[in-house]
């Protein structure tokens, strides 16, 4: 074949331009094919789950660099190089092909992940087991996709000749460039392998609720090397993996949503405790907000002129449990307002020498 070809051959054509045009003609053959394949696909999965889109989608560019390959591979077969071209052509086609093999790895790692996570709800009332598992999945992942990086890039190095000891040493991290490029990496390795210790132990997952600097927010994400923490006015903290592993924090959400709050009042000597009591429990099971778990009223302190009064009243999760302490609150003081202002506190005076008031052993 390739003989016929240069065999008509015109004697004013170079022969590099015949060699130029039959890999371009290969390298566009492979593309259209390519093309059509896709939009058949698609024609076919018209109408499907959207995953099944996203999936060609994701596939179309690694696939599209094989067809490259191929055609390239196709016209190399039929054109006359000569020796450095040819040898200049096979380090391409080898420097494209552990791309390749790059990308799709990364592709089919997306791809896994996509398919694991799509069975877990985030967005579900109960989806402690979805964070645990999505967080796993997206850290693993990340972790994976760089190591995958990184020997890729060697690999694609140690082809060729000048820079073959780059590629050596970023594999085997041999070496006095080996030895530096660890020194200055090594806050990134450090939370790189904080990320697999949290992936694995899962001090904190997405979604959870925690107090970190003095600040409550929620875990928003999770990279390689850092945490976005959502604060509760949209303030973003961002704050390194290491962090999770070598400081102390409050996770609200470790094992469980559900949250006890807590509301304090305080009150006068003379108020009702078990009429406050019997108050609390209203609120709590008219309120949409509690889960009907915990309800309680306890006397906790008593200072010179008031009493502490704690209630503890639960709920699903930590937003609701914030709006149902507000709620409490504020329905708690209205009632003392409204139906007992007596047993707001209050100032006492005792005059020396003076009686007390009858029945009121304070001296009200």
């Amino acid at each position: 074949m390739a003989d016929l070809i240069f065999s008509y051959r015109p004697d004013w054509t170079p022969l590099w331009l015949l060699n130029l045009a039959i890999l371009a003609t290969g390298a566009l053959g492979g593309l259209v094919l390519h093309g059509l394949l896709v939009r058949t696909i698609r024609r076919a999965l018209r109408g499907r789950d959207t995953y099944w889109a996203t999936l060609v989608v994701k596939l179309r560019r690694p696939t599209r660099l094989a067809a490259l390959i191929l055609g390239l591979a196709a016209g190399a077969g039929l054109a006359q190089l000569g020796e450095g071209g040819a040898e200049t052509l096979r380090r391409i086609l080898a420097i494209g092909f552990i791309i390749l093999v790059g990308w799709s790895t990364l592709t089919a790692l997306d791809i896994w992940s996509l398919l694991y996570i799509r069975g877990f709800k985030l967005d579900a009332e109960d989806n402690l087991l979805a964070r645990k598992h999505v967080t796993q999945t997206r850290i693993l992942t990340r972790t994976a996709a760089i190591l995958i990086v990184v020997l890729t890039t060697g690999f694609a190095l140690m082809t060729l000749p000048g820079v073959r000891q780059y590629g050596i040493s970023l594999l085997a991290s041999a070496g006095a460039a080996g030895i530096i490029a660890g020194l200055a990496l090594q806050p990134f390795l450090t939370n790189l392998i904080a990320g697999v210790q949290i992936a694995t132990t899962q001090p904190i997952r997405i979604d959870d609720a925690v107090i970190v600097e003095n600040e409550w927010g929620q875990i928003e994400e999770i990279t390689s090397t850092y945490v976005v923490v959502r604060l509760w006015d949209w303030r973003r903290m961002i704050l390194p993996l290491t962090y999770f592993i070598q400081q102390p924090f409050q996770n609200w959400t470790r094992e469980t949503a559900s949250l006890i709050g807590t509301v304090m009042l305080y009150v006068d000597y003379a108020a009702p405790i078990d009429v406050l009591r019997a108050k609390l429990e209203e609120i709590a099971k008219a309120s949409p907000l509690w889960d009907g778990q915990v309800v309680n009223l306890a006397v906790t302190e008593a200072s010179e002129r008031t009493i502490q009064v704690r209630c503890l009243v639960s709920a699903r999760n930590a937003p609701t449990a914030f709006d149902l302490r507000c709620e409490v609150r504020e329905k708690m003081i209205a009632f003392l307002q409204a139906e007992m202002p007596e047993a707001l506190p209050k100032d006492r005076l005792n005059l020396a020498g003076g009686p007390m008031a009858p029945g009121n052993p304070l001296g009200a």
